[in-house]
């Protein structure tokens, strides 16, 4: 594929309308994610062309087709994919970059070259990947995409849809953009998809999410439900998803809702909550991860499968932007910094997944919590409505566990949380 040092320019702010054809489409990365969406578009009957550099995904897919199962799945659809753009190739309306976050980079820079001037890249990634992406295609070329649903890549073109569920498109600005309406409608029919004014809010609360399931899923060794029964794993993900919150009003984010119930405001520890032994809130947050952990049992770290694939895991891009930006604000993110190391020494073969590995994090990083750290969340932009409870009144006084029936009454009140996963992968979050 070609590189550019420039991308073309447009003017600050400026929305562009798509063009009047059908749109072009690329999807850059043949994953879990990006076979999925291929294999929907293709099979809608859309322009798009699927590119992966891996020869063994691509002669898979070119010998059979995409092969889809899982949750309302096309089942097998014909396609192609290609290992490489020439010179000749028509532009592409939008480039959907569907690879792990280590690779986006990368991938944006040879694919930038044939992105029309009015198209967009879109991000798909967990993490913050947007600014990096802007620095490539330019700001009012880079969308946001956060998926929420999950999938993995079982074998080389067939693919796993995990969990049900859509997108969530924005800018960074904010601004309306028709381009996003436009590509709203096209990946409608994967699953539902809206558009914000807050891509940052939302990224937000996806990242502490993420933060929290990935890492620990790789640590352990194991799928979402089988770690989330565990009450000290549960313990771990609030206080990283805490931490992650804490920075994220720092910096002076408004967090969204999750597909519109998942309120990270309401799941980040209060200072109380972090030094208590048991408590009414404390009951009906662990509750909550259990109905989470029940309705997404089946997901599995893409972070662990990177490094049992011998490529390396995207923690810098979660956990480590949290660290990061944390020690750029004054914010002590201590659990997110130790779960990282823990994932860097599994990927250096140091350490094997397990659940007394995790259990060992647990042990270990007890003595850095306790510290109060809360900040109230910044106000919203607009007068609301006052945020939602938790999704079920807590008992006067909660037992050590929450019982069994808690799990399955709660999973079904849950309306599709933002949990997704990409390239053989099936964590809380995009590629």
């Amino acid at each position: 594929m070609s590189f550019i040092d420039s991308p073309a320019e447009l003017a600050p702010g400026a929305s562009v309308a798509p063009a009047s054809s059908a749109p072009r489409l690329l999807v850059v990365g043949c994953g879990g994610i990006g076979g999925i969406i291929a294999a929907y578009l293709f099979e809608q009957g859309h322009d798009v062309t699927a590119f992966t550099t891996n020869p063994i995904i691509a002669d898979a897919i070119n010998a059979v087709g995409f092969r889809v199962r899982g949750e309302a799945s096309p089942g097998t659809v014909g396609g192609r994919a290609v290992r490489e753009l020439g010179p000749d190739t028509r532009p592409f309306d939008y480039i959907l970059l569907a690879t792990q976050p280590p690779q986006v980079e990368e991938a944006a820079r040879d694919a930038v070259a044939h992105l029309a001037p009015t198209g967009a890249m879109i991000c798909l990634q967990n993490g913050l990947c947007e600014e990096r992406i802007a620095r490539i295609a330019g700001p009012e070329r880079t969308f946001g995409g956060i998926i929420a649903w999950g999938a993995s890549m079982v074998e080389p073109g067939v693919y796993d849809r995990t969990s049900g569920g859509g997108f969530v498109l924005g800018r960074l600005d904010g601004a309306s953009d028709p381009r996003l309406d436009e590509l709203a409608r096209i990946l409608e029919a994967i699953g539902p998809t809206t558009v914000t004014d807050n891509l940052a809010g939302a990224r937000w609360s996806k990242l502490a999410i993420n933060c929290a399931i990935s890492s620990l899923g790789t640590v352990g060794g194991d799928r979402l439900g089988a770690l989330l029964r565990h009450r000290f794993v549960r313990r771990l993900a609030l206080e990283i998803m805490t931490e992650t919150v804490q920075v994220s009003r720092a910096s002076g984010v408004r967090l969204e809702k999750v597909a519109g119930t998942l309120d990270l405001d309401w799941i980040a520890l209060t200072d109380a909550e972090r030094s208590a032994v048991g408590s009414p809130g404390l009951f009906a947050k662990h509750a909550l991860l259990l109905a989470v952990g029940a309705r997404y049992r089946r997901m599995r770290s893409s972070m662990l499968a990177a490094i049992e694939r011998g490529r390396p895991p995207a923690v810098d891009f979660l956990n480590g932007e949290v660290v990061e930006r944390g020690a750029a604000l004054g914010i002590a993110t201590p659990i997110n910094a130790a779960a990282r190391e823990e994932v860097l020494a599994i990927a250096a073969g140091k350490r094997k997944p397990s659940l007394a590995l995790l259990r060992a994090l647990f042990d270990r990083t007890r003595e850095l919590v306790g510290a109060p750290s809360s900040m109230r969340p910044p106000p919203p932009a607009s007068p609301v409505e006052p945020p939602a409870g938790p999704p079920h009144e807590p008992p006067a006084a909660p037992p050590q566990e929450p019982p069994a029936s808690a799990t399955s009454a709660q999973a079904g009140a849950l309306s599709e949380p933002s949990v997704a996963a990409a390239n053989a992968q099936g964590d809380l979050g995009g590629a």
